[in-house]
């Protein structure tokens, strides 16, 4: 598989994630309060009383993220990827942090599940970012790096 087809399906995973979760927490903020992730499970009413406005801002910030990673995987360029893979990251990692500090609050499987996903949309975005920084820079081929 070449960088570039590596790099449009991590940005594919990115914004499928981010879609999935922007626009039920966007147009169906009580559902997604009290049923995310769906299949029995809920992660989101534990976490305390409902707020329609900042269930809207998440699902709002999720599909932004998911707009950047479709421009990235369109036009897949150092920089695009890049800039979608640090949004990925500065939302991600605080989120995962808060998560491993509040698993308690679920079952020992949905504490598995819940990390695992996070986990996953916070190594895929570093990946990726590291192959766009590490890459050769455009006009360089050739030239020697210190």
């Amino acid at each position: 598989m070449s960088a570039t087809a590596w790099q449009r399906a991590g940005l594919a995973i990115l914004a499928a994630s981010s879609l999935m979760l922007g626009a039920w927490a966007q147009f169906a903020p009580w559902s997604f309060y009290r049923s995310f992730p769906g299949f029995g499970a809920s992660w989101v009413i534990v976490d305390g009383p409902y707020n329609e406005h900042l269930v809207r801002d998440v699902g709002g910030l999720n599909l932004a993220l998911a707009v950047v990673a479709i421009v990235a995987m369109i036009w897949t360029r150092r920089a695009t990827v890049a800039a979608a893979s640090a949004g990925a990251l500065v939302y991600g990692v605080p989120h995962l942090a808060y998560h491993l500090h509040h698993v308690g609050e679920l079952t020992p499987a949905d504490a598995i599940s819940e990390v695992l996903g996070l986990v996953i949309v916070v190594l895929v975005p570093l990946a990726l970012l590291w192959s766009a920084l590490a890459g050769p820079r455009p006009g360089t081929e050739g030239v020697a790096h210190l």
